[in-house]
């Protein structure tokens, strides 16, 4: 008998059970009505969560777009760029918990072994990024400061990420999103220095 659509924690289990299918079977001999079986749920509950399987794998991507743009939006009037992106990063602190760190480990491992995935993945990081860029120019940013604000948001992000995912499992991801920010402000500041390269 499945679960009723209201049972709770559906999306989450939905996504566990994808995850080890993905895994176990292969990204692409595995089906959406595999998934929902597997989450003891029917085809219907499925497509009330995801749009399709690969949104198993980049619905995240959706929710961090959403978390940077909102705390850009709503940082002080006054606060500058690198304060903005300081409350984008915090802000996304709320979704890296230990269940995160698991299935990210796996959704890595069915991500490599797919190209497909891949360029998804490449998309959907584009689209979070032209949401820090259009947040930025709310607040009255040029476009071409925005741009490089959101790409850097993106990059420590990622560096902070891959540095917590090495991390024991119960560090908050805040102090290594704070230290890659200004890992890349201190790298960034060094790019407009004179050469010191040999001629």
């Amino acid at each position: 008998m499945t679960v009723s659509r209201w049972a709770p924690n559906a999306r989450e289990r939905l996504e566990n059970a994808a995850l080890d299918l993905f895994v176990e079977n292969g990204y692409e001999e595995t089906t959406v009505a595999q998934i929902a079986d597997r989450a003891g749920m029917n085809r219907a509950t499925f497509f009330r969560h995801f749009a399709d399987k690969r949104e198993v794998l980049f619905g995240g991507e959706d929710v961090l777009a959403g978390l940077f743009a909102d705390a850009i939006r709503a940082a002080p009037a006054g606060a500058t760029i690198t304060e903005c992106l300081q409350a984008a990063l915090a802000a996304a602190a709320v979704a890296m918990t230990p269940q995160l760190r698991a299935a990210a480990a796996r959704r890595r491992l069915v991500v490599a072994a797919n190209s497909e995935l891949q360029e998804r993945g490449l998309l959907k990081h584009a689209r979070v990024s032209e949401s820090v860029t259009a947040a930025l120019c709310e607040r009255g940013t040029d476009d071409l400061t925005a741009r490089l604000g959101a790409e850097m948001c993106m990059l420590a992000f990622s560096v902070a990420f891959e540095r917590w995912m090495k991390a024991n499992d119960e560090e908050p991801f805040s102090p290594f999103a704070d230290a890659a920010l200004s890992d890349l402000r201190a790298r960034a500041a060094e790019l407009v220095l004179p050469s010191r390269l040999s001629a």
